[in-house]
């Protein structure tokens, strides 16, 4: 491996370190329901965004409160300490379709309805709050 390309590794690795994630795969709800609740949270900061889920009266938020505090936990796992008010946000969050199910339903004259159930995959990255505000600087 190349010097340049080393550095820009470790230099990856060491951002890692500040970042946490967590993933919740094959939700049966569509994404686009899924993404009115995930549009809510991005970019807050955690403990305003589980406020939030836990207030919303939309089904996904329940999962995707689940999601968040998993998030936070494997975050404090990564870094030996409990999260503090205020220091962790929401970085990236994004829903992606996941495999879709397809069902037929009886219509008149013989023909069949095609029903598709739709589910998604969501991925949440928590970060540190003092790391948002260096890479806007740059």
């Amino acid at each position: 491996m190349g010097v340049r390309k080393r550095q820009s590794a470790e230099l990856r690795k060491e951002a890692q370190k500040s970042q946490a994630f967590a993933k919740l795969l094959n939700v049966p709800s569509s994404p686009r329901k899924m993404r009115l609740v995930v549009d809510m949270i991005r970019g807050k900061e955690v403990f305003r965004a589980l406020g939030l889920l836990e207030f919303s009266n939309k089904e996904a938020a329940a999962r995707l409160r689940k999601c968040l505090l998993s998030a936070i936990s494997n975050w404090e796992a990564k870094n030996e300490r409990k999260a503090e008010n205020g220091e962790l946000y929401v970085s990236t969050i994004f829903v992606g379709p996941a495999p879709m199910l397809k069902r037929l339903r009886p219509a008149p004259q013989g023909r069949g309805y095609r029903i598709r159930k739709r589910a998604n995959h969501v991925t949440l990255y928590v970060d540190t709050i003092d790391n948002k505000t260096t890479k806007e600087d740059k």
